[in-house]
């Protein structure tokens, strides 16, 4: 990167998680030959993606990418060779990494980048948990239709130093990951394969998904949310309901999760993840609630 010059770039932050416990399990030397280890799969999948590394600060490092692309190919990597795979000491243990991307304006110097674009992706970063890959809108712009579909909106944040929040997306690396989200239904692609209707019913409002209906709806504390409930367990786009394929699947995109009650007793918790509603019963947001309380909202799946 020329030195002084403004330019945009896709920043990328990865972290070892829990390095201080590899020291305590492994001691000093087997711990540092594990994070040196992982520092230097983070280096190689940078360059093997046309990325810089600008920075190592103990161990994390800090790598800038020509395009959105090239850096969420840079964190498969990272997470497939490092998560997925390493395994340190006698006991085995695993190393997990996380990873925080942003797209924006830095500027370069002395072997350093500044710019508000480097606290946006560092706060992806410390908003992560081993495993995950979290970014920002304006990084999931830049991707192609690929990768694109693989990111879900999971929560917002403020970065530091800044007044807006910004929405938190998660990139699904994992191949059974996925598959469990459900990339996001095209309404033109289902029409003729919808049937029959899901009604979801909060406080007095109907809202009706499929045949007569809409395809997809959300629910969260937004109000541009189509259920809106709000709570301090619930995110702003909480959950959504799609139809496709003659299913009706709740896919959850929030930080502590959607309960389903189904009458006749099951309860299944879905967070990050999908489920199939069938027949009726209680949806509720971030906490279990009891039909006929505030907090919960009935659903029936009419054939």
């Amino acid at each position: 990167m020329a030195a002084g010059a403004e330019q945009k770039v896709a920043i990328l932050f990865a972290d070892i998680v829990g390095s201080t416990q590899l020291y305590e399990s492994l001691g000093d030397e087997a711990a540092s030959d594990a994070v040196q280890s992982c520092l230097k799969i983070m280096r190689q999948a940078t360059e093997s993606y046309g990325g810089t590394v600008v920075k190592t600060v103990g161990d994390e490092v800090m790598s800038v990418f020509p395009s959105a692309d090239d850096a969420l190919n840079a964190a498969n990597e990272m997470q497939q060779r490092i998560t997925n795979v390493m395994r340190v000491g006698q006991a085995r243990i695993p190393v997990s990494i996380r990873i925080g991307c942003h797209y924006g304006s830095v500027v370069a110097e002395e072997r350093d980048i500044f710019g508000a674009a480097v606290h946006t992706a560092n706060r992806m970063t410390s908003q992560a948990k081993a495993g995950q890959v979290l970014t920002t809108a304006a990084l999931v712009e830049e991707l192609t239709p690929q990768w694109r579909s693989l990111a879900r909106q999971i929560d917002v944040a403020t970065p530091r130093g800044q007044s807006d929040e910004v929405a938190v997306f998660e990139v699904l690396w994992q191949p059974d990951e996925a598959t469990s989200m459900h990339p996001a239904v095209d309404p033109a692609a289902v029409a003729d394969t919808r049937s029959g209707r899901l009604r979801l019913r909060f406080r007095g409002e109907e809202v009706v998904v499929g045949e007569a209906g809409r395809p997809t709806i959300t629910m969260g504390r937004a109000d541009e949310n189509d259920i809106v409930v709000k709570g301090n367990l619930i995110s702003r786009i909480h959950a959504r309901v799609d139809c496709a394929k003659r299913r009706f699947v709740l896919v959850d995109e929030s930080t502590n999760g959607t309960f389903i009650q189904r009458d006749g007793g099951e309860e299944i918790y879905v967070r990050r993840d999908s489920a199939e509603l069938t027949g009726s019963g209680i949806i509720s947001l971030g906490r279990v609630a009891a039909r006929g309380t505030p907090l919960a909202i009935e659903f029936s799946v009419e054939e």
